[in-house]
């Protein structure tokens, strides 16, 4: 199967050999494990003072004396310290040495970018992830590699009008404010992801593309399972370079 290569006006120049990567199976489960073994690098470790609540005199006074055996603070009646009393300790506190990342074998995770970039070449999926496609025929998209020397972003907004795809990026041009407790965590705001560009080499398309809102610009060597599946939701709208694009086969080889 071949697929046509565009320049940065669509036109078409040339066709290429559709990479046996796009052949691997979609698997959803994997990658939403490559996903959360990526985000995990990222959680905070969070855990309690290991004195909290034990900074004081309380001790119990044993039997005899009518009254319960929770420790007491010296000179009064007002207990402390115990887990069952107001000001205590807690039981089992959570611990800021736990282990909170999450380990994946290599395998699997190379298998993850396999199948996130298959599913970037399936209609349905893309579609069905919220990716605007106006005048898009088919997928995936490969474009010359005149695109990586683009240095302006109207250039680079330009090629996008050009190649349909500049309403997805409009669509991503959004601030929603989350749900619940994350606006009081940092996270107050989500962001949208609009298309990703694989590129071999960065001829200054990368300043061009990045202060374009939810467009990510990265290296054929560098794509990992976050970037391909956003949310662990696969079928992210990608554009390829010619020259990243013939690369795929043999940077994520089997």
């Amino acid at each position: 199967m071949t697929v046509p290569v565009l320049n940065i006006k669509k036109e078409q120049v040339a066709e290429i050999e559709l990479p046996e990567v796009f052949k691997t199976p979609v698997r959803h489960d994997v990658i939403k494990k490559a996903v959360i073994a990526l985000q995990s690098t990222r959680f905070q470790p969070q855990g309690r003072d290991p004195m909290a609540g034990k900074r004081t005199t309380a001790e119990s006074r044993g039997t005899g004396y009518g009254i319960a055996r929770v420790p007491r603070l010296k000179g009064g009646n007002r207990a402390a310290f115990g887990v069952s009393i107001v000001g205590g300790h807690a039981a089992f506190p959570p611990k800021s040495e736990k282990v909170i990342v999450k380990r994946i074998n290599k395998k699997e995770r190379r298998f993850a970018i396999r199948s996130g970039i298959a599913a970037s070449a399936v209609m349905e999926l893309v579609v069905n992830r919220g990716h605007k496609l106006t005048d898009v025929e088919h997928l995936p998209l490969v474009i010359e590699d005149e695109m990586e020397s683009l240095e302006k972003t109207k250039d680079v907004k330009e090629l996008f009008q050009a190649l349909g795809v500049w309403s997805d990026v409009e669509r991503a041009d959004r601030r929603k404010i989350r749900a619940g407790k994350g606006k009081m965590r940092g996270r107050k705001r989500k962001l949208g992801k609009g298309p990703l560009i694989v590129i071999a080499e960065d001829k200054g398309i990368g300043k061009a593309a990045r202060n374009i809102p939810g467009v990510d610009i990265v290296d054929v060597k560098s794509l990992n399972a976050e970037l391909l599946a956003p949310g662990a939701h696969p079928g992210r709208l990608v554009i390829w370079g010619k020259t990243a694009f013939e690369s795929l086969d043999e940077v994520w080889e089997v």
